[in-house]
């Protein structure tokens, strides 16, 4: 039987995590950018960079938000395809798993 208030715990922490990498992130992408041109392009690849660790984290958000959902209508650890429980393996490393590594395989 999992320990719905263990994952809730869990997953609440690493929210709190990725909210401060993301204000991280906003404040790096809004520091002024330097006036030299070499310096500029290096600046925009490190924007892009950025960008992308930020789309990332709001996505696991995301998904990490329709998990706490999940525990409170009581579905979290159940696959969405063929219902079955999911292992405590795949949970611990994958939080807001929302299917059993075999239909997330497609095995």
């Amino acid at each position: 039987m999992l320990d719905l208030m263990r994952y809730e715990k869990l997953i609440t922490a690493r929210l709190l995590e990725l909210g401060e990498r993301m204000h991280e992130i906003d404040h790096e992408l809004g520091e002024p950018k330097s006036a030299d041109l070499n310096e500029q392009a290096i600046d925009l690849e490190d924007d892009e960079v950025l960008e992308s660790l930020g789309a990332a984290a709001q996505r696991e958000v995301s998904l990490l938000k329709l998990a706490l959902g999940r525990i409170k209508d009581g579905s979290y650890g159940v696959c969405k395809k063929c219902e079955e429980p999911i292992s405590e393996e795949r949970l611990n490393a994958v939080l807001f798993a929302p299917l059993c590594k075999v239909c997330a395989t497609g095995a």
